[in-house]
């Protein structure tokens, strides 16, 4: 086994499964800050960048375990949100979250490989209050869509015209 490889099985090794996605999830972010979230597969090949191999519970801790809005099944981490189906990004307090989940939202700094600790940093001082990008309610999103529509009438006055002629 090359250093390389060796060096990225011990970190492996070393790391919780949950503590592998958030990490990857939170290079991701500072590698692409303008992006707001990532999908399922950006993020496994995220962590298998970072590690020798992907564990087989990786896959499962980015689509359920970790995600906040989620129910717990059985983990009740907090460390990522679901935006879309099939996204994620790091949660942030004030995030949508089931109820029953009250686990870690960030990794033990005591439990990443020095390295990562400034990861923590990041997060404290810019992420984690980053303004919440909300997903708009999309019935809320249709208010006023089609007022052209009767911008010279009154709205009952419309709906009457249309309704004539009905049996």
């Amino acid at each position: 086994m090359n250093r390389a490889a060796q060096s990225n099985s011990q970190r492996r090794s070393s790391l919780k499964v949950a503590d592998e996605v958030w990490v990857a999830t939170a290079l991701l972010h500072r590698e692409h800050p303008d992006r707001d979230d990532f999908s399922v597969r950006e993020i496994m090949d995220r962590v298998k960048r970072e590690t020798a191999d992907v564990r087989g519970s990786v896959h499962v801790h980015v689509i359920q375990h970790c995600v906040a809005n989620r129910a717990p099944n059985p983990a009740g981490y907090r460390m990522l949100v679901e935006t879309a189906y099939g996204r994620r990004r790091l949660y942030r307090p004030g995030d949508p979250q089931n109820p029953e989940r009250r686990g870690r939202i960030v990794p033990d700094r005591k439990d990443l490989p020095v390295h990562y600790a400034e990861l923590l940093d990041w997060y404290e001082s810019t992420h984690r209050h980053s303004p919440l990008q909300t997903m708009p309610d999309p019935l809320l999103a249709l208010r006023g869509s089609g007022r052209e529509l009767w911008a010279d009438e009154h709205a009952d006055a419309y709906v009457a015209r249309l309704r004539e002629g009905w049996a």
